[in-house]
């Protein structure tokens, strides 16, 4: 990987090993949410994809979950912007909006693991979709985000 290549080269430029090592590992993508139609609010749960390992925040699956998950958020340089409920520290977010890196991401501390001591992964209170019948989906509602 380029040096530094976050603040050298936008998004679309990045090679696909450095687009990967820009996800600071914190699986807020991989949570839930439902667009109300009329207000257009959307609605996070604190329900993960049936996927991600809420321990390490991770796709269990990453090269297939695609095709075992076709409402999987896939995210891409050309389809950032169209994403945003991503959270304000998504590295992503911050690098297409001209902005740094958080201190804690590891491609700056070098720690992996500093993204869930911040308390910025859902480690600490996300739990997997699997098993949890759609109809108590409102009872894990967690946040909701007016979208413009």
């Amino acid at each position: 990987m380029r040096e530094r290549f976050w603040e050298h080269y936008p998004l679309e430029e990045l090679t696909a090993e450095e687009w990967e090592a820009l996800c600071d590992g914190c699986g807020q993508c991989c949570l839930l949410k439902f667009q109300d139609e009329e207000s257009g609010e959307l609605a996070v749960l604190n329900l993960a994809c049936e996927l991600l390992d809420v321990h390490s925040c991770r796709c269990s699956d990453y090269a297939h979950r695609l095709e075992r998950v076709p409402e999987c958020t896939r995210l891409t340089p050309e389809r950032v912007e169209e994403f945003r409920w991503l959270p304000h520290s998504c590295a992503y977010r911050r690098v297409a909006e001209g902005r740094k890196l958080a201190r804690w991401h590891p491609l700056l501390s070098g720690d992996p693991e500093r993204v869930h001591r911040k308390g910025v992964s859902v480690r600490s209170f996300a739990v997997t979709s699997r098993g949890v019948p759609e109809e108590q989906y409102e009872d894990h509602i967690i946040a909701v985000i007016p979208i413009d």
